[in-house]
C-alpha cells in the first residue's frame, strides 16, 4: 500500500521534512515514489504540489496522521471531495 508520509532531512535540531508517496513496507528513510511537498515545522511552512497529492489519493494512497493534518490545513481534501462528485 502507498502512504503519504514525512521523510526526516536537515541537520541536528532543525529538521525539515518532505512530504513523500512511499511504500507503507519501508522505511522512513527508505526510497521514495514520488516527492510531493515540504514540511517546515520550525518556521511552519507548508508546500504541496497538490495535483500530484489529489491523483496520489485517487489511487487509493493513505496518508498518515501528521500528513493528513497538513495536507487539511492546506486545503486538499475539499477539492479532493470536490473532484469526487463530479460525473464523467
Amino acid at each position: 500500500m502507498v502512504k503519504l508520509r514525512l521523510k526526516r532531512c536537515g541537520r541536528k535540531q532543525r529538521a525539515v521534512y518532505r512530504i513523500v508517496a512511499i511504500d507503507g513496507r519501508s522505511r522512513r528513510e527508505g526510497r521514495d515514489l514520488r516527492k510531493v511537498g515540504f514540511y517546515d515545522p520550525i518556521n511552519n511552512q507548508t508546500h504541496l504540489n497538490v495535483p500530484a497529492v489529489l491523483y496520489l489519493l485517487d489511487k487509493g494512497a493513505q496518508p498518515t496522521g501528521t500528513v493528513h493534518d497538513i495536507s487539511k490545513k492546506a486545503g486538499v481534501f475539499t477539492e479532493f471531495s470536490l473532484n469526487q462528485t463530479k460525473f464523467y
